[in-house]
């Protein structure tokens, strides 16, 4: 535990002291980031990266974590504080490697099924020029042991149900009976 490299140079401050906390309670776990994976609905190399400060983790990976190490509803809160004042000032994706800042983006080539008449679908945010990181929002997605329980219909709904089903098979003989017999 705490092999951990480096952060990124640069960071904003709220955003280093989140990871440095959050790789605090993950340390606290003694976990590796295959256990943390197997235990929250987050793979090892998405921890990987919301530890190294590439991405921000979603708010729930947050309580995934939190509730994992065991955290109060103190602590816990604080934690949701750190997340919220980090993914505000949390850097945009840098430049890929090898493209230089200042390029201008390369112009594909029209695809031949708009010569056609197809339709052709909507270029990615990368190639449109417009920053992946705007679009970012909170992703919600809760473990399957954490999912609320779809709502099941009330008894009288259910008793409706059947009522309903057995008049429909009791018409239903009496008419093959009719015809059979009549």
């Amino acid at each position: 535990m705490g092999a951990w490299q480096p952060l990124p140079e640069g960071l904003p401050p709220e955003v280093r002291h989140f990871v440095e906390q959050l790789r605090l309670l993950k340390d606290r776990t003694g976990l590796s980031l295959v256990a943390l994976g197997a235990r929250t609905a987050y793979s090892k190399s998405s921890w990987q990266r919301y530890l190294n400060a590439t991405q921000p983790p979603p708010r729930q990976a947050v309580v995934a974590l939190c509730r994992v190490a065991g955290t109060g509803a103190e602590e816990a809160e604080r934690f949701g504080v750190r997340w919220e004042l980090a993914v505000r000032v949390w850097p945009k994706q840098a430049t890929p490697p090898g493209r230089a800042e200042d390029a201008e983006p390369p112009v594909p080539e029209r695809p031949a099924a708009a010569d056609a008449g197809h339709p052709v679908p909507e270029r990615p945010a990368a190639e449109t020029g417009q920053d992946p990181g705007d679009d970012y929002e909170d992703d919600p997605t809760l473990p399957w042991w954490d999912a609320p329980l779809p709502a099941r219909p009330s008894p009288s709904r259910r008793l409706l149900t059947a009522a309903v089903v057995l008049a429909a098979l009791l018409a239903l003989t009496a008419l093959i009976g009719a015809l059979a017999f009549g």
